[in-house]
């Protein structure tokens, strides 16, 4: 392969050529900081990149597989990390100026999967202040006046503009999702505590949740597959096994799967194109997919999403706020004040409301294999109209802690990408990733892989 090719190359292909010897991890990660030095200058993907930092880790992964030791399942892959998950050799800055130069102690318990894995930790991509509201100044790959999204939005952009073949974000609201139909990715959120959260920075303990991007669904799958793991420390972390991500992703359906499709209140916010779009899968797959009418419990779970995340926001960063108000944003500034004003009881009631819909979707989860829905309202908003976009499409799944795949199946009126979004019940991510690939075949959309 050439090192263009390389840089398109998937990451289940490049960590099988990388053990059996047909690939250096060198070339690899070589050929994606060749691409880095000559795209990002434009996207500004990246918060912390040392190149030599890079090639030393990917020498060291070629040195062991040529002494025969043991390879990892990312043996040599780069792989990009949101710049709120630490890192004990990388700063980690948490999208906002107040922690410039913070270094941990410590790696995340992720990094410590991929490490294990033989991953590369290739640099940390730029995030919005403190994984919230306000932008950061990475710009969409497809075109540079417009958003890649937030707030994971250098771990999206780096990955659809081929920096690396993987990343890692997290999502409290759409913050995987709607990037990853922004920049034309596969984004995809596991169910809550399938990841462990500890070692990033904490906006909200009741919805905080790690995904990943990816330009295959075998490679979100093998990735969440690695950093997937029990810890004891986080208090949402699953003690039990968790579902095979990449067996699910390459199994066959051994039936033709129903999905379901909610017509909710907010899609009047839908683009017309994106609307088209859906109603062309949704007729595509015929009796596959029932409709339903939204009852009103179901378009509150927005309100309460807020509710929880902007309580639980002031109650974290309580420190950091008081201290640092002048140089928090003017943006990020009336969430707090409006969190601030939240009661004590109004946070219990929806913390009730949470566990109530989680119970619903439990057992709805039973009659369906998922439920089809928008990404994202359309094509990635201009840089000037400010923001990150919308995330409604994605709030209620995410409250929920169900997983969440965004599919890039769609193209707008600007060529640009858009996402279908496939939501699947709480711990059957493989069945999710099962039903997403029997879709894309379905569609005539299956990944096209550079090998």
């Amino acid at each position: 392969m050439s090192a263009p090719d390389l840089t398109r190359a998937s990451a289940v292909a490049a960590a099988e050529a990388i053990r059996a010897g047909a690939l250096s991890s060198e070339a690899l990660v070589s050929a994606c900081l060749q691409r880095i030095a000559e795209t990002d200058g434009a996207i500004r993907a990246w918060a912390h990149l040392d190149p030599e930092a890079a090639l030393a880790q990917a020498r060291e992964a070629d040195r062991l597989r040529k002494a025969g030791r043991a390879t990892g399942a990312l043996h040599g892959v780069p792989v990009g990390l949101k710049d709120i998950v630490d890192t004990r050799d990388m700063p980690t800055e948490l999208g906002t100026a107040i922690f410039a130069g913070r270094q941990p102690e410590m790696d995340a318990t992720l990094v410590e999967r991929l490490r294990e894995a033989g991953a590369v930790i290739m640099g940390k991509t730029k995030t919005t202040e403190l994984a919230f509201v306000h932008p950061t100044d990475t710009t969409n790959p497809h075109d540079a006046t417009r958003t890649p999204g937030g707030s994971s939005s250098g771990s999206a952009a780096a990955v659809a503009a081929c920096h690396v073949p993987l990343a890692v974000g997290t999502q409290t609201n759409g913050s995987v999702i709607r990037p990853a139909s922004f920049c034309g990715t596969y984004g995809f959120k596991p169910s809550r505590g399938i990841i462990s959260r500890q070692g990033l920075l904490q906006t909200s303990v009741s919805l905080d949740q790690v995904g990943v991007f990816a330009r295959h669904i075998e490679d979100a799958a093998l990735l969440a597959d690695v950093i997937g793991s029990y810890d004891q420390r986080d208090p949402a972390s699953l003690p039990r096994p968790r579902p095979a991500m990449l067996a699910g992703a390459t199994a066959e359906a051994p039936v033709e799967p129903d999905l379901a499709w909610f017509d909710l209140p907010h899609h009047d916010r839908l683009s017309p194109d994106a609307r088209e779009g859906l109603e062309q899968v949704i007729e595509a797959l015929g009796p596959r997919v029932e409709r339903y009418g939204a009852a009103p419990e179901l378009a509150d779970l927005v309100r309460v999403q807020g509710i929880i995340h902007e309580y639980e926001i002031c109650q974290h960063l309580a420190e950091t706020f008081a201290a640092h108000w002048d140089r928090i944003s003017a943006t990020l500034q009336p969430v707090i004040t409006r969190g601030r004003a939240i009661s004590q009881a109004q946070y219990e009631d929806a913390l009730a409301v949470k566990a109530s819909a989680e119970s619903f979707f439990a057992a709805f989860g039973r009659d369906y294999d998922a439920i089809l829905a928008p990404s994202a309202a359309g094509e990635a908003p201009l840089l000037a109209a400010g923001g990150t976009g919308d995330p409604i499409f994605c709030t209620i799944w995410t409250l929920a802690g169900l997983p969440c795949l965004s599919l890039p199946l769609l193209v707008g009126e600007n060529d640009l990408p858009i996402g279908v979004q496939l939501i699947g019940a709480a711990e059957q991510d493989d069945r999710l990733l099962r039903t997403a690939s029997w879709l894309q075949r379905q569609l005539g959309q299956t990944d096209e892989k550079e090998s």
